[in-house]
């Protein structure tokens, strides 16, 4: 964890997802070194400012200008004395160009939201029940099918194992269930696994758990884009051949609806969830009635041959396909801070609600499968084969399958919840790109967003669309995830033992237990079928994240402030050191300004004039490809009257750039206490198509000059109007 991240009464990490994340406070001991350099800060004496710092706003503000055509516009308003506050209208682009982006990015995702609005875009249990749970209860359209479909290679004997198989795992899910119960309110900051592991089991287990959640996640958006696919070129088998192409529209759309902020995606999803729900429901009542009609007999399946032995690999390799239909389960944990208050009450109430309908759709359609006689058949869905059977006439099984497909493309929304706030809170811990802290305009996490669907997207090109292909590569991830939460909560509850807390560490313990079997046999028996993927993966990105908390960590320490040497400034520090830019007052600065000068025009004046300005020793430069040009130049600036010190360097290769750098290096090699600011000459051109006619040569010195050390490199610019 960051020691300047913010923490709440109980020492933990706060719970609230604002945009402020973006820009930690200071730790206790910056703070003082804060004071300390204050109060030895000699720089001038204030003086009048020559510009009203409030835009003059009792003179009716600033005057238009080419970067603002609609005035007369309040750009700013001040809320309190000594603070103005950007409007709407000042967030518009000054180019045409950005202005028309703007208006296509309003009309797709809608206007931007105030950071304020963060509050009012948390969920109330009714619509963060089908957007979290939409994963969860979707999958059971593809989890009884996983399982039966390795059960058959045993042959049509080996499917009575499947009643069993289904009771096993309702205990898994009530297990795991109520053990994501108990994690809510111990841990009710969101993040669920990546934070309980952390906190109790160490950091890398913590960032294993992140691993195993990330994979879950990319794979949750690219299973169910498929199945769901699946389940349209059931219905439709014309359209099999575009099913790479439906899918990538779909996880298209999926990230346009999510861009557009959490409300409004959850009024997009609310409706396709409920109606899976009621039309399973539905078949459930249906089937069950028709097989209470004829005494609950089974009907025989039809004869299947066996394609190998039953034994006890099969069985497991098939109870850990039937455990994919648990995948899911742990997305409230993870959105707890995104409820309504009180967060952790309404999160455990919604994740009871999901449970419950997780286990009798499950356990009712395997039932049902079993007494219809269903088995698994390429090119149609088992859930499309009860369809058919429950209902043979009438628009049922068009409704069926269509609410199918719906849950099945949009319960990829879950991961789309639960991705890009995982990585803002590993973010904030410094152990994801800081980017992901970054709230879009509508106040959802874009960059995150658009890494999943990236990441998503890619996945399904590569195994084709194929959910077969993709289902043993699910299972482990998720269940590493719920291995390492469970056995965190286990620790939790030996150190804060509160009332009854034997009974909730023996329910996590068994919670931990069971999805650890999983996990070794999913591992295990589906290595050699692309589970070794997500097994080499997992420690892969442990390592990634590892190095880039030590990257942050490096920065931190870098630009940490430090209480100022007692005494006067000592001598500057060697070049390329790490305190070669570690100056932090005033009388420390010593400045040697330098010019880079190519020919005497508008341009290079302007430049000149700016630096002599400053009243600090200037030096100009200029790069000559041979002798006689340098002559020449000298004569020119002889005839400007020599106001500044000249220095040629000839470069017979011709280059610029590089002798130039090298040669301000060796300047600052020579006395490295100075601080070289480098002034460079540039025009503007307005049109871009002009850009093509010139070189650029002052974009590549910034460039080059930049990665300096003791260098500052900036530009006065020359706007040229055609």
């Amino acid at each position: 964890m960051g020691a300047d991240e913010e923490r709440d009464d109980a020492g933990q990490p706060g719970t609230a997802v604002t945009p402020s994340a973006e820009f930690p406070p200071l730790a206790a001991e910056e703070r003082a070194a804060l004071g300390r350099i204050g109060e030895r800060w000699a720089g001038p004496q204030p003086a009048e400012l020559p510009v009203d710092p409030t835009l003059g706003r009792h003179r009716g503000g600033p005057a238009p200008s080419r970067f603002g055509r609609l005035a007369p516009i309040e750009m700013f308003t001040v809320e309190q004395p000594g603070e103005l506050v950007a409007t709407a209208p000042a967030h518009l682009p000054g180019n045409r160009v950005g202005r028309a982006a703007g208006r296509l990015r309003r009309a797709l995702f809608g206007p931007p939201l105030a950071s304020a609005a963060v509050l009012y875009e948390r969920m109330r249990k009714l619509v963060a029940l089908p957007i979290l749970s939409s994963d969860l209860l979707s999958s059971v359209a593809y989890g009884p099918e996983a399982m039966l479909t390795v059960l058959v290679l045993a042959g049509g004997a080996a499917l009575g194992l499947a009643l069993p198989l289904a009771a096993l795992l309702v205990v898994l899910m009530i297990a795991v269930g109520l053990s994501y119960r108990q994690t809510i309110p111990a841990y009710p900051h969101g993040a669920g696994s990546y934070i309980v592991a952390g906190d109790n089991l160490g950091r890398t287990a913590g960032l294993a758990a992140a691993a195993g959640l990330m994979l879950d996640y990319v794979l949750t958006v690219s299973v169910s884009v498929a199945a769901g696919v699946h389940a349209v070129t059931s219905a439709l088998p014309a359209l099999t051949p575009a099913t790479v192409g439906l899918g990538v529209l779909v996880i298209a759309v999926l990230l346009a609806g999510n861009l557009r902020g959490v409300r409004t995606a959850g009024n997009i999803f609310v409706l396709p969830t409920y109606a899976f729900v009621v039309v399973v429901l539905a078949v459930l009542v249906v089937g069950y009635a028709r097989a209470a009609g004829r005494g609950f007999a089974p009907v025989p399946p039809p004869a299947v041959p066996a394609a190998e032995g039953l034994g006890l690999l099969l069985v497991l390799r098939a109870f850990s396909s039937g455990a994919v239909s648990m995948t899911g389960i742990e997305a409230v944990s993870n959105a707890t801070p995104a409820f309504r208050p009180p967060e952790w009450r309404n999160a455990r109430t919604t994740l009871g609600w999901m449970v419950a309908l997780l286990v009798v759709l499950f356990a009712g359609l395997v039932g049902l499968i079993h007494l219809d006689g269903l088995v698994p058949r390429p090119g149609e869905t088992l859930l499309s084969q009860l369809g058919r059977v429950t209902f043979p006439t009438g628009p049922w099984y068009a409704l069926l399958q269509a609410s199918t497909a719906l849950i099945l493309l949009l319960a990829a929304n879950t991961a789309f919840n639960d991705f890009p706030r995982l990585l803002y809170f590993m973010a904030r811990d410094g152990h994801a790109p800081r980017r992901f802290l970054h709230m879009g305009d509508r106040l959802a996490f874009s960059n995150g967003l658009v890494a999943l669907a990236g990441t998503a997207a890619l996945v399904f090109v590569v195994f084709g669309g194929h959910t077969e292909a993709l289902i043993p590569l699910y299972a482990v991830g998720v269940f590493l995830a719920f291995t390492l939460s469970q056995s965190g909560m286990v620790v939790h509850w030996r150190r804060h033992r509160g009332r009854g807390w034997r009974g909730r560490l023996l329910l996590n313990a068994l919670g931990a237990v069971l999805s650890g079997l999983v996990l070794l046999t999913a591992a295990v028996a589906k290595f050699a079928e692309g589970a070794w993927v997500v097994v080499v993966a997992v420690p892969l990105l442990v390592l990634l994240f590892r190095r880039i908390h030590r990257h942050y960590a490096t920065l931190h320490r870098a630009l940490a402030l430090h209480p100022p040497p007692a005494g006067p400034a000592g001598p500057a520090p060697p070049a390329g050191s790490a305190e070669a830019e570690a100056e932090e007052l005033p009388q420390q600065v010593r400045h040697l300004v330098i010019v880079p000068v190519a020919r005497l025009n508008r341009a290079s004046l302007r430049a000149l004039a700016y630096a002599a300005s400053l009243g600090r020793p200037t030096l100009a430069v200029h790069i000559a490809p041979e002798e006689a040009e340098a002559q020449r130049f000298r004569a020119q600036w002889s005839a400007w009257g020599d106001h500044l010190r000249l220095e040629t360097v000839v470069s017979p290769y011709r280059s610029v750039v590089g002798p130039l750098a090298h040669y301000l290096e060796a300047l600052h090699a020579t006395r490295p206490e100075l601080t070289l600011t480098v002034i460079v000459p540039e025009v503007v051109l307005r049109r871009r198509r002009h850009r093509l006619l010139h070189s650029r040569i002052e974009q590549r010195l910034r460039s080059a000059l930049g990665a300096l050390p003791g260098v500052v490199v900036t530009s006065v610019p020359v706007h040229v109007a055609e």
